[in-house]
């Protein structure tokens, strides 16, 4: 037994677990070509992010664009399926895609499954290693969150939760901003959805990990600079923007989404944050459909962690990514934690000056030591990521995988640009019932429209009868229930 133990302890605080190993070999391999660059993070330190999908697609908002079919909205949510497919598709990931991973519980309104269901959900996602992030419009009470994040012993069933809320004044049926005329209208809302999780902290010591998503259509791309500007003094830790795409229910298509690049909106937000924002030292997959940078912000200052145009930074990245890249930080113990990194640096003890060095360009970059520490003394210190991901639309999509199910390279340019696109998806949707995995373009353009015709079927609406109302309690707790003399059939 003692021999036992200690074999797994010293599995356990490898660098680099030898599962994660092999699943980032395997990504590496896959990427094409044209992927495989020096600041590529696929395949050198992450398999990249995940998705569930078919979970509970419904939602009770309206937006146009939707990315989800014609049929979301007419499939019931149920808590036992949620949970079911939610296991079998995390089991599945655990399997190819190595011990560690970000994955997003996703599909329509999280918050329309009811907190046990959302929680059990989450658990699922845990329990095989992914650090999951509940996608959301952020329209539920604190009483809500209470119960997803408590036990019924009043107990925190997670140190930390991680949410991303989407605001955009194209969505329709938020409380108190059905119809919200700008972006600015919703910053009330946005800010009373961090600050949930502010308190969540001070009541319950449960940390918090928060996204702001927007979508960007020709109807909203003016106001981006504002919204960047406003939502930084806000307490999210990252800022999403998605130009829209020609995907999911085309009676939400209203306008020409091809008038928004992918460039247009990266100035607006460079715009909005008063400064350049470089993201070049860090590939993601492909650099036409994703787009980030991470920094420290200082006051008003945003300092990047890496700067394309200087060589330090880049070496320092080149020996991050050769040596400690696949290395898993989050979810471990911190005396396991601390093993890790101590195996780590004794074995390229070479790597601490340059690691150093890149920490002290950061800070000169916020400003200097003496402003960092005066700032973190205000709680004005914070570390912040800025994202694009840029959607295909499925009139490309749906043609370019088919001839890559195939094995066929396209002739066609655009198909062709969108196969490679495809081909270095970060972000992937399992399906184990026959073994794949596929891109979350793949599984809304192809996908997503006889899922849900199928989802119609095993999980149709409750027929009401004349007479009877349909509630449900604000917090989901209780299953919807019907009032009235006649029952649901």
């Amino acid at each position: 037994m003692r021999l036992t133990t200690l074999r797994r302890f010293e599995l356990d605080t490898r660098p680099i677990h030898p599962e994660t190993r092999r699943a980032l070999d395997r990504r590496w391999e896959e990427l094409p070509e044209h992927a495989k660059t020096p600041g590529q993070l696929l395949g050198r330190s992450a398999v990249g992010c995940e998705g569930t999908h078919g979970v509970f697609p419904k939602c009770n908002l309206t937006c146009s664009p939707c990315y989800h079919s014609a049929d979301a909205n007419k499939v019931r949510i149920d808590g036992e399926h949620t949970v079911d497919n939610v296991t079998r598709q995390m089991d599945y990931l655990r399997a190819v895609r190595g011990p560690r991973a970000h994955a997003q519980l996703i599909g329509g309104e999280v918050s329309l499954l009811s907190a046990e269901d959302h929680a059990r959900s989450l658990l699922a996602m845990r329990a095989v290693g992914r650090e999951p992030m509940s996608m959301t419009h952020g329209d539920f009470d604190y009483d809500y969150l209470l119960d997803v994040v408590l036990d019924d012993d009043g107990k925190p069933r997670f140190d930390k939760v991680s949410f991303a809320a989407h605001f955009d004044s194209l969505m329709r049926g938020r409380r108190g901003a059905v119809r919200p005329r700008n972006e600015a209208e919703l910053n009330p809302f946005r800010e009373r959805f961090a600050r949930m999780f502010v308190d969540l902290k001070r009541d319950h010591g449960v940390d918090s990990y928060l996204a702001h998503n927007m979508t960007v259509t020709p109807s909203n791309v003016a106001e981006v600079e504002q919204v960047t500007r406003d939502v930084l003094d806000m307490p999210f830790d990252m800022m999403s923007f998605q130009p829209a795409a020609f995907i999911g229910d085309d009676r939400r298509w209203r306008e020409d989404f091809g008038e928004v690049t992918i460039d247009a909106v990266w100035e607006r937000i460079e715009a909005g944050a008063g400064q350049k924002l470089p993201w070049q030292a860090t590939q993601f997959g492909d650099p036409r459909c994703n787009r980030s940078t991470v920094g420290v912000r200082v006051e008003k200052t945003f300092a990047p962690v890496l700067d394309p145009d200087d060589p330090k930074d880049i070496a320092a990245r080149d020996r991050f990514l050769s040596h400690f890249g696949g290395m898993i930080f989050g979810g471990i113990p911190r005396h396991v934690l601390a093993v890790k990194v101590v195996r780590a640096l004794a074995a390229h003890p070479g790597d601490i000056p340059p690691l150093i060095g890149l920490m002290s360009r950061v800070v000169r970059r916020a400003g200097g030591a003496r402003k960092v520490v005066k700032a973190a003394r205000r709680g004005k210190v914070s570390f912040k990521t800025f994202v694009i991901h840029n959607f295909m639309d499925a009139e490309q999509v749906a043609p370019a995988w088919k001839l890559m199910e195939e094995g066929v390279v396209a002739d066609d340019p655009l198909l062709r640009e969108t196969q490679e696109r495809l081909g270095a998806c970060m972000y992937a949707m399992a399906h184990p019932d026959d073994g794949r995995l596929v891109p979350a373009c793949v599984q809304h353009s192809v996908l997503d429209p006889k899922e849900n015709e199928e989802l119609r079927r095993i999980l149709p609406l409750p027929t009401v009868r004349p007479g009877a109302t349909v509630t449900a309690r604000p917090s989901g707790l209780t299953p919807v229930r019907e009032t009235g003399t006649r029952t649901i059939v």
